[in-house]
């Protein structure tokens, strides 16, 4: 697996160019970046989301759900190199799965083109994987994290459907219902994603648990939606939730066995085993 690299100190050999992407000046990455972005009618919070993108990503992978506003030309006119993938069927999910297949490279990262998110801390996520994650989960109530974005009736809802999900398979999770992670591209292979709606965020976080990835929480900040109106519909969407949760099948005694032969991710840095 690739790691972080390090400036060479002085006497050493420099690593051949392009060999690592500089993030600062004491630290680079060598796995290149790709950025998903699932976008309809999103033109008036493009610019607030592009801004805040580290300019040492590989790739940015617009995924267009057929908008009819200039969401396309205002992603090439902000990104000149951003790829644009068309979406040919509905819902997140699928929109997702088709921007995960037209990424290149060895890190995906996922996020909302609300500008609800803040890009810069791609950062976090990239760094917890090159130090051996293979999923970095987004957690709004990590501690460092926050939201300006829920009512207390989704706070409750996400509280209660996450601890069904971490009785139910045996994970630790924080926070459920969030869009914005990273991982390894080998993980969809594992995964199997076969969702095509919003739901997909929590089918991820159940099946990565089930493959026993290994998982950190990053603590990430959402803030409110910039233009427009959310889709979400907090008790429909919960149901929906729910459904995906007791549709997956529960593996917890071959979590106890691997557990009992292995120690668990310490908790306290945000680490879910």
């Amino acid at each position: 697996m690739s790691s972080v690299l390090r400036p060479p100190a002085a006497g050493q050999d420099a690593p051949a160019a392009g060999q690592y992407r500089p993030i600062s000046t004491h630290l680079a990455i060598a796995p290149p970046v790709s950025v998903v972005i699932p976008a309809m009618n999103e033109a008036e919070n493009l610019p607030y989301v592009f801004k805040t993108l580290p300019d040492w990503i590989h790739e940015v992978v617009l995924v267009d759900g057929n908008s009819t506003d200039d969401t396309v030309a205002v992603a090439r006119e902000l990104w000149p190199e951003v790829k644009v993938v068309k979406q040919h069927g509905k819902g997140k999910g699928d929109a997702l799965i088709t921007g995960f297949e037209a990424c290149t490279g060895d890190i995906v990262v996922m996020i909302d083109a609300d500008g609800s998110a803040d890009g810069n801390e791609i950062v976090s996520y990239v760094s917890a994987l090159v130090s051996g994650a293979d999923f970095a989960k987004g957690s709004r109530f990590a501690n460092g994290g926050g939201t300006d974005d829920m009512t207390f009736i989704r706070k409750l809802g996400n509280w209660a459907l996450c601890s069904i999900v971490n009785r139910k398979f045996g994970a630790r999770y924080t926070d459920l219902c969030y869009g914005y992670n990273a991982f390894w591209r080998h993980c969809l292979d594992k995964i199997d994603l076969d969702c095509t709606g919003f739901e997909v965020e929590t089918l991820m976080n159940i099946r990565v648990v089930k493959a026993g990835l290994k998982v950190q929480e990053i603590p990430s900040y959402e803030y409110l939606r910039i233009h427009g109106a959310s889709n979400l519909r907090a008790v429909r969407d919960g149901f929906r939730v729910l459904r995906v949760i007791l549709g997956e099948r529960s593996n917890r005694r071959a979590l106890r066995r691997r557990a009992h032969h292995s120690p668990l991710l310490d908790s306290r840095r945000g680490e879910v085993s």
